[in-house]
């Protein structure tokens, strides 16, 4: 089955979840990634029993904060 995931197409062998697909591309810290599919932000409850389709496109997103505010720029 063809997906585009994280922009990029990518085959994968068979039906798979959301959660199997974390799996399959070897996503570190699953439990910090947000899945988009087709646009639509999924829930991760929704991740396990999300079977994805062929041309369906699945984008990982990290959210990251960081920084301090002794580093914020002063006026």
């Amino acid at each position: 089955m063809n997906l585009i995931v994280n922009g990029n197409e990518t085959n994968v062998d068979g039906e798979l979840t959301v959660n199997e697909l974390l799996t399959e591309q070897n996503v570190k810290m699953p439990e910090m990634v947000s899945v988009e599919l087709n646009g639509q932000i999924l829930r991760r409850s929704e991740f396990e029993s999300t079977k994805l389709n062929e041309g369906d496109a699945v984008e990982f997103l990290y959210f990251m904060g960081g920084g301090h505010a002794s580093e914020r720029a002063t006026d």
